[in-house]
């Protein structure tokens, strides 16, 4: 089994490019390295064989366990998409109700948007989110017990699950690393779907805050299911097939 450090140059610089985004296609490296499709399929299985990423048609996601870039990086990539979303989200959040958000650079643009609300006890499995909205008056903030994750500040662990189950939430808002073509949801690190799962089961009404590059994606581990969510809000949309997933599912969709 290779080691990364047996990896080449482009190797290993394409895999810095799946730790930076979740997940890297083809056709972008393809353009991005001025190199064959064949070329890259044969780097993207270098990788899978280091055991870093798992293969899917037309590209590759980062394998669970490899942690993403740091939560800081992330925030700035699709910045004003997120931003976007984040505002139309908080329009959605009615004062003095108990909110559940997981996990994400989304849903940490959704929190800098509820400064301006009262009343909210907030639940959050992310120790970034819960340091934003402490600074914010008449927010109630709760975090769960379990471990750090030292890239990104979530909190992981059966322990979170449990402080989780313990509580029925208004509202949740939820991230996603990638929705695929049949609705599935899914996530890069199975202790962190726990989590999201947990905040899903365990909420009335979920939104989820996707902006339009997480559609038709793929991850190694599935959260749940589009059916399982009430609002979809996103920066655009022109995917006839997910217009038609949220039709069937009863699914609304809010366009940011």
């Amino acid at each position: 089994m290779n080691e990364l450090g047996k990896l080449s140059p482009r190797q290993i610089e394409i895999f810095q490019h799946a730790r930076r985004n979740g997940r890297v296609l083809v056709e972008s490296l393809v353009e991005m390295f001025g190199t064959t499709p064949q070329t890259i399929r044969k780097d993207l299985q270098a990788l899978a064989d280091a055991n870093k990423v798992m293969r899917f048609h037309g590209g590759a996601a980062l394998l669970a366990g490899v942690e993403y870039t740091d939560f800081e990086a992330r925030k700035h990539m699709a910045a004003k998409e997120k931003d976007i979303i984040g505002k139309a989200v908080a329009q959605l959040i009615p004062n003095n109700i108990v909110l559940m958000l997981n996990i994400g650079t989304t849903t940490a643009a959704v929190a800098q948007q509820l400064k301006h609300h009262a009343g909210l006890k907030i639940i959050t499995d992310n120790v970034n989110i819960a340091n934003d909205l402490r600074t914010f008056t008449g927010i109630n903030v709760m975090v769960p017990g379990g471990s750090v994750r030292h890239s990104d500040g979530a909190i992981i662990g059966e322990a979170a699950v449990e402080f989780l189950s313990q509580f029925r939430a208004d509202i949740a808002v939820i991230g996603t690393a990638a929705i695929g073509g049949d609705g599935t949801l899914y996530d890069y690190d199975l202790r962190e779907a726990h989590v999201a799962r947990a905040i899903i089961q365990n909420s009335r009404h979920v939104i989820l805050a996707a902006d339009h590059t997480k559609f038709d994606g793929s991850a190694p581990v599935q959260i749940g299911h589009l059916s399982q969510v009430d609002k979809l809000v996103t920066d655009e949309f022109e995917n006839s097939a997910m217009l038609e997933l949220c039709e069937k599912h009863g699914v609304e969709l809010v366009k940011a």
